[in-house]
């Protein structure tokens, strides 16, 4: 009568909230996100990551997706087992695609904006856009927890 038990994976934990497409929307995705990350027992590396990629993706959906009357959404999934978390954040803008600023040192180099994706890049393992419809778009991004975190 002994019967092997099942192992449970730890369980994949999902976030989503609309936020209006302003500055302080922008601000509350990021306490938001951060919030939850830490109520599931998230690695405190991989939530600080977490709070300046979504600070940045929502920042770009209110300054470069909004659309007047349109909110943005901010998806968490993390898979707590793998240790990775995904970053979705769903703005009305399908148009406008993001794109990394590049340039010669110059002038350019003194402007205030253009570097959010750069970082995004640097603190995510990859990231993409992909049409979110009926007219908009979501840009995603995957972080993983270091083994000795996860």
């Amino acid at each position: 009568m002994n019967h092997a038990s099942p192992q449970l994976s730890a369980p994949t934990r999902s976030f989503t909230q609309l936020l209006s497409s302003t500055r302080r929307g922008a601000r509350l995705a990021r306490l938001l996100g951060v919030t939850e990350l830490r109520s599931w027992g998230a690695p405190p590396h991989l939530t600080e990551r977490a709070e300046a990629v979504v600070a940045e993706l929502a920042a770009n959906a209110v300054f470069h997706g909004r659309v007047p009357g349109r909110c943005f959404r901010l998806t968490l999934v993390l898979d707590a087992s793998s240790g990775r978390l995904r970053v979705e954040v769903s703005d009305a803008r399908g148009d406008l695609h993001p794109q990394i600023a590049t340039g010669a040192a110059g002038a350019d180099a003194l402007r205030l904006g253009g570097r959010g994706l750069t970082l995004v890049t640097a603190l995510a393992d990859h990231w993409d856009c992909v049409p979110y419809p009926p007219s908009g778009k979501t840009v995603r991004a995957v972080l993983s927890a270091p083994a000795a975190e996860a």
